[in-house]
């Protein structure tokens, strides 16, 4: 049977349902090349949750304008050597149709170049003599590369932006125009559902196909793939059909899976369960990471608990280092039959807890954003990069925090907001914020005039005709 999500994926990108603002952006950027006008940023990078249309936008793009197109994804290696072989050398040269035909540039002959899962991109230091080398080292260099270099438009598929430009990424910010893709809503995932099963014939009832829409929680691909499931050899599908997949309340899901791996000894049970979770295996490391001490009482039980769990995480930590995702299979049976088999005792029902890690990260998202901001204003002004910027931020606060007067000038110089004043002060320190803000709102009325001999003369606006006394301001 063929799958749904190939079958019905965009063959044009007027296709693609939800995204509406990203679609008109690479439309545009995706003109500009077809026209012969090579746009300002040579890539872009397509940045969202999976399911969203990222992928399918990209190679509809390339359908739409007659491209052929280079795909790079997480099974390929993708260290620098491959990278310049592959991605390089179709980016700086000429294409041709699939019949052999000479397409020029010039007249609209272009390749597009695909890479996926490009936040995936772990650098390594470390030199091989191995052929089959399927590690990533070398590879964003690569990719800068040919970002400076190409003659052909160039597209980055990821679902964490962060993750791309972090470390030797960084230069990818001003390379790369960013697209965002969002969840998509509700309604047009259930208006593409039906479309489908007019396609294949089948009479389904509109609660279930929005039951679906409610589930897959904006995941295209995850709607389709429910459908299929559903409909499999059948002709008419109601909300009852919705027992074949269970309840897809993900947290509930994931109580159940750590219950029978605390519960259980059967390793294959364990196994069949968390197969079926829908949740990547270090998130799942993090929910039994928490739990564990809660459930394993006994010392030897512990021990031999996170003895298994942390023989998974370097797995894990292998899978990610060499994109050998084979290794994800040894990772799952350790942290899951592993667990479950190094209990000695039994024990009772007891309440499981999401990951703290998880929930602090969440309630620290505004803080880390305002963080974030500041770190990003200081590194334009002192022209370096955000990585230096956080070593010498604690420096930088301390003077903020223990001079009013040079917090004011650089509250004005770098246009701090009060909340970005009130993160570098401190809670200790929020006593000087109205100081801080009166000076600093004096200053703002001024100019500062550099005289020959270097030094500073405050000067009035011409608007200004009451006399300011000056403050003293120490340089930055």
């Amino acid at each position: 049977m063929q799958d749904w999500t190939e079958k019905y994926r965009p063959k044009k990108i007027d296709q693609v349902i939800g995204n509406e603002k990203a679609i008109s952006i690479l439309k545009n950027w995706g003109n500009n090349w077809n026209i012969g006008r090579i746009p300002k940023k040579r890539a872009v990078i397509l940045s969202g949750k999976p399911g969203t249309g990222k992928t399918s936008s990209a190679l509809a793009l390339a359908n739409d304008f007659g491209w052929t197109t280079i795909e790079l994804n997480a099974s390929d290696a993708r260290n620098a050597q491959t990278i310049k072989r592959i991605a390089t050398s179709g980016a700086l040269n000429e294409t041709f149709n699939p019949d052999g035909t000479f397409i020029s540039s010039k007249t609209g002959g272009r390749k597009l170049i695909i890479l996926d899962e490009a936040d995936n991109l772990y650098e390594r230091i470390e030199k091989t003599n191995n052929e089959g080398d399927f590690s990533d080292k070398g590879g964003k260099k690569a990719i800068i590369d040919t970002i400076k270099l190409t003659n052909q438009p160039i597209i980055l598929i990821v679902n964490d932006y962060y993750e791309l430009i972090k470390g030797t990424g960084d230069q990818l910010k001003n390379l790369c125009q960013l697209i965002q893709f969002y969840e998509t809503n509700h309604a047009q995932i259930v208006e593409l559902l039906k479309r489908i099963c007019i396609e294949e014939n089948i009479l389904a009832d509109v609660k279930l196909l929005g039951s679906i829409a409610d589930r897959c929680k904006g995941d295209i691909r995850s709607a389709i793939n429910d459908l299929q499931s559903i409909s499999l050899d059948k002709k008419q599908i109601d909300i009852k059909s919705l027992d074949v997949l269970g309840y897809r309340d993900r947290d509930k899901i994931i109580f159940d899976a750590i219950r029978d791996v605390f519960k259980s000894r059967n390793i294959q049970s364990t196994k069949d369960i968390t197969n079926n979770l829908d949740v990547p295996p270090e998130t799942f490391l993090l929910w039994i990471s928490e739990n564990l001490p809660r459930e394993y009482i006994a010392t030897e039980d512990l021990i031999k608990g996170f003895e298994a769990l942390s023989k998974a995480d370097i797995f894990l930590g292998r899978v990610y280092k060499r994109q050998y995702y084979g290794f994800w299979s040894y990772a799952n049976d350790l942290m899951n039959g592993g667990v479950s088999v190094a209990k000695a005792h039994n024990y009772g029902n007891i309440k499981y807890f999401s990951p703290k890690w998880i929930k602090d990260l969440k309630s620290s998202k505004s803080i880390r954003s305002i963080r974030d901001s500041v770190i990003k204003k200081i590194s334009i002004l002192t022209h370096n990069s955000n990585d230096k910027t956080k070593d010498f931020l604690p420096y930088f606060s301390h003077l903020f925090r223990n001079n009013t007067r040079f917090a004011s000038k650089m509250k004005n110089k770098l246009d701090l907001t009060e909340s970005e004043v009130k993160y570098i002060l401190g809670k200790e320190h929020l006593n000087k914020l109205k100081d801080i803000m009166q000076i600093s709102e004096k200053i703002d009325e001024m100019q500062i005039e550099i005289k020959p001999d270097g030094k500073e003369k405050l000067k009035e606006k011409k608007e200004k005709k009451q006399e300011i006394k000056q403050p003293s301001i120490f340089d930055f």
